[in-house]
């Protein structure tokens, strides 16, 4: 028999509304036999006994429910499967020219807290909350069907599974360890570490935005906060020469090995704080024709929102300043906390400091294998902006 849980009017006015969660705040006291056990998938409730949903639960998280459907079915292995499916079968209609995506994108895909990445026939499986964690043998076992890959990694060493109470934990479940793999994005080659690398190996959520930078871009070019060079590699082939910087000297040594890849001679790597290479170049008067700004997310809680917009305001004044006349800014925020106006306002006023008069060439966000949901604002997380200046 499935455990039952009751959540308040404010509860379900998020549920109605299409939202995925339903926090600890919106629970109502137990009753009958105490809480579900951790990880269950249970039946949602309104206070007089109404059903509204089924979610998997959590008893550790300030999330405690996610919701998977507000119809009343049975919740197995049919109904994981058909979602499983439904992901797959978009990935196969929006992405194209390359060998590396996102397969399952949680609550994006209607699987809260399952993310599945490809990496050529390898894939990486993150399950983030209690309930997703439990059915791991499953989603394994359904992967392995409609995908048949040649290995399967677990990917769960993030940060968030401490809020679930589970343990951090990278494993190959299927396969074996595929160590450093090759796989091509837009036509260009790079490597991977599927088991290692930053999130599940790299990342892909900017993959159509640097097909259309190597489009946009020119002259000379400098990527802050490159990482593994993805975003410079692809500015290299319309650039004359690029410059990479990452404080990360892992990262930079990876860079390096990808631009040999695609033997991309244009392009040099060098390891830096990007702050301080912006303002050395500030003070130097450089100047480049093609700037991307990608940095990592600067807010991970709400106390870090005000220090974030002055990073990220920081950056961009510099970057601002730095470019050429009719030069392309590409500038983004995967920071959840820092919504699509908060972040354009800070641009605005960068422009203004800088004395720049600024055109959006096009608003973008994550790639389509990266779908959000309109009613989560939570999963539209990244805003990437192509701006050029006019004078």
């Amino acid at each position: 028999m499935i455990d039952t849980v009751r959540i308040s009017a404010k509860g379900v006015d998020r549920v109605r509304a299409g939202h995925l969660w339903i926090y600890r705040s919106d629970l109502l006291p137990w009753d009958r036999d105490g809480a579900p056990e951790p990880g269950s998938i249970v039946s949602v409730e309104d206070k007089k006994g109404r059903p509204w949903a089924r979610a998997f639960f959590s008893s550790e998280s300030l999330i405690s429910l996610r919701i998977l459907t507000t119809e009343e079915v049975e919740v197995g292995w049919d109904f994981f499967r058909q979602r499983v499916e439904s992901a797959w079968s978009l990935r196969k209609r929006v992405v194209s020219g390359t060998e590396v995506y996102r397969v399952v994108h949680g609550e994006g895909d209607g699987l809260p807290s399952i993310v599945v990445d490809k990496y050529g026939d390898i894939l990486c499986l993150q399950t983030l909350s209690q309930g997703a964690d439990r059915l791991k043998p499953m989603i394994v076992q359904i992967l392995r069907d409609l995908l048949q890959p040649r290995s399967i990694i677990e990917r769960n060493d993030t940060r968030i599974r401490s809020l679930e109470g589970l343990e951090s934990r990278t494993a190959v479940l299927y396969g074996e360890d595929p160590g450093e793999v090759v796989c091509s994005e837009n036509g260009l080659r790079f490597h991977f570490q599927p088991s290692s690398g930053q999130k599940t190996g790299a990342f892909l959520d900017q993959r159509e935005n640097r097909r259309l930078l190597q489009d946009l871009a020119f002259g000379e070019g400098l990527d802050c906060f490159c990482y593994s060079g993805a975003f410079a590699i692809h500015m290299a082939k319309s650039c004359q020469s690029v410059e990479g910087v990452d404080i990360s000297e892992s990262a930079i040594e990876q860079a390096s090995r990808n631009a040999g890849l695609n033997d991309a001679r244009n392009v040099k790597f060098e390891v830096d704080n990007a702050f301080d290479r912006l303002r050395l170049y500030d003070h130097l008067k450089r100047k480049f024709d093609t700037i991307n700004l990608d940095p990592p997310a600067f807010a991970k809680s709400r106390a870090q929102v005000d220090s974030a917009l002055r990073g990220y305001k920081e950056i961009n004044l510099r970057a601002l300043k730095l470019l050429k006349p009719g030069g392309i800014l590409v500038t983004s925020s995967c920071s959840q906390l820092i919504d699509e106006n908060l972040f354009l306002n800070l641009l605005v006023e960068a422009a203004a400091d800088a004395g720049r008069q600024i055109q959006v060439v096009c608003k973008r966000s994550q790639s389509r294998d990266h779908p959000f949901l309109i009613s989560m604002p939570e999963t539209h997380y990244l805003k990437c902006l192509f701006l050029r200046a006019l004078n």
